[in-house]
Parts: C-alpha cells; sequence; structure tokens
C-alpha cells in the first residue's frame, strides 16, 4: 500500500482538528478531523474527544478507505495520485467513491486531466456550492497531477 502522509496532511489541513462535537457544513454532527461516528455510534453534540482520539481515528479512517481504494483500481497509480483519492473519499464517503466518474475513468485508463477534472464536481455539501470545497478538490486535483519524485526515481 502506498504512505499516506501526503493524503493525511491534506485532510488535517481542510478538516481542521476540534476535540468538541460541531456541526459541518452540510448540519452533521463531527468530531476530530471530520469523523461522524465514535465508539459505535454517531457523534452527538455533547461528545468530546482527546487530541490523541482524534489522531488515531484520522489514521483509522484514512487507511480504511486507502485499502478500499486500492481494492478497486485496476490500474497502477502514483503515490500522489493515491493520497488525492483517499483525500476525496475521506470527504466524500466510500459509496460515492466506489461510484464516481473519477474512478471510472481513472480504471478505463483516462488521460490524467480528465481523470483530474473529477476532483472539481465534489464541491458541494448539502446540495449546495461551498467555496472551501472548491479550495479543496483544486488541493487534490493538483496533488493528483503533480509528480511525486520518488515515483520519478524508480
Amino acid at each position: 500500500m502506498h504512505n499516506l502522509h501526503k493524503a493525511i496532511t491534506v485532510i488535517k489541513f481542510y478538516e481542521g482538528c476540534k476535540l468538541q462535537a460541531y456541526q459541518d457544513v452540510a448540519g452533521v454532527w463531527t468530531i476530530g478531523y471530520g469523523r461522524t461516528w465514535m465508539f459505535n455510534r454517531p457523534v452527538c453534540a455533547s461528545d468530546r474527544c482527546t487530541q490523541k482520539e482524534a489522531d488515531d481515528w484520522l489514521i483509522e479512517d484514512a487507511t480504511t478507505p486507502a485499502r478500499a481504494i486500492q481494492k478497486l483500481l485496476r490500474v497502477d497509480v502514483t503515490e500522489n495520485e493515491f493520497c488525492a483519492m483517499v483525500s476525496l473519499a475521506y470527504n466524500i464517503g466510500m459509496g460515492n467513491f466506489k461510484n464516481s466518474t473519477l474512478l471510472k475513468l481513472l480504471n478505463d485508463k483516462a488521460s490524467a486531466g480528465m481523470v483530474a477534472a473529477e476532483f472539481l464536481r465534489w464541491n458541494k455539501a448539502g446540495g449546495n456550492v461551498v467555496n472551501g470545497l472548491n479550495t479543496r478538490r483544486r488541493h487534490e486535483r493538483d496533488l493528483f497531477l503533480s509528480v511525486d519524485l520518488d515515483d520519478e526515481a524508480a
């Protein structure tokens, strides 16, 4: 499996970390770095967590889509491409990612530009365009398209 450091960095930056439950832009109760479940139940308004719990959950919550994405891929991808997809899937959910045109185009060996353009379509929460999601999707798209020096050296 690919190194998830870049995906986790992007997720941390855009999700932020809150140790007290809060409602996200879609009105969903959330805690830590965007986690909506804790201790086998949905997050509720009175929930709190420690920084260690939030950090541990982030690793767990990024590893889960990473493993799922790895199984869905029928093509080789660079670490940067993989990390961009993990960040996207973390935010939109694996069900949405699994059924995305982005994944279909990638597995059909479409050009990197066509695949990368699909990131920009995922800019809504609660049916409304969110400026922060526009920014995040551009960042994920740019990461997807960027050259990974480790891949180049191989």
